[in-house]
């Protein structure tokens, strides 16, 4: 699919109070060790922790409060009309906060793949697709290093086009948000702790 964006950013959106809010909130609950879609529920094999340990290293907590998507929602609708993607979308999935400690990261990924979701006892997801990602990043670029958010505008896990940094989304509080097809990836943190909040959009697939 080609697009005239394929990214649309708010810097500074979220007041840092707000930030704070939701971080605490966050490490105030369980977490866990991130997986990817692929693996998601699953009693992981050697082979597949071993795997995974390349492509994702990190921590989760699932959020879904209706305060979080109230101050999220108006980006996003307001990205998919100003960057012209005018995606049909209806519903949200629980709300991924991420802790990214020294050494952690995410390898290049889409968040989006092949086929609809198949959970006939979800009438909210069954049959759906990802269409829409949003990023929270809810820490200062004062309080990490490393950490980059970067995109690769391909079709394909090749790298065959260089990578670019979102540095739009450094400041705290700041949103981006993108087609879920869009490759992207988090590089390792080198220093300090690096929060951020992810959501994601679902609708019927294109036509």
């Amino acid at each position: 699919m080609n697009l005239e964006h394929y990214y649309y950013y708010f810097p500074s959106a979220i007041p840092p109070k707000k930030c704070d809010e939701i971080i605490k909130y966050g490490l105030g609950q369980q977490d866990n060790s991130a997986l990817t879609e692929s693996l998601h529920d699953q009693s992981l094999s050697e082979e597949e922790k071993k795997w995974l340990s390349k492509k994702r290293k990190s921590s989760v907590v699932w959020m879904d409060d209706k305060w979080i998507y109230k101050e999220i929602h108006p980006y996003i609708n307001q990205a998919n009309e100003s960057a012209g993607w005018n995606f049909d979308w209806d519903f949200s999935e629980s709300c991924q906060f991420t802790k990214y400690k020294e050494g952690e990261f995410y390898d290049w990924h889409c968040d989006s793949w092949k086929m609809p979701f198949d959970r006939p006892d979800d009438p909210n997801v069954h049959g759906k697709i990802r269409k829409l990602s949003a990023t929270v990043n809810l820490s200062d670029e004062t309080e990490y290093e490393g950490g980059d958010f970067e995109f690769n505008f391909r079709n394909q896990d090749d790298g065959s086009t260089q990578p670019q940094i979102c540095t739009e989304i450094r400041t705290k509080g700041s949103i981006v948000v993108f087609p879920s097809f869009v490759w992207h990836r988090v590089k390792p943190v080198t220093s300090g702790t690096r929060y951020s909040l992810v959501m994601w959009n679902l609708g019927k697939p294109f036509r």
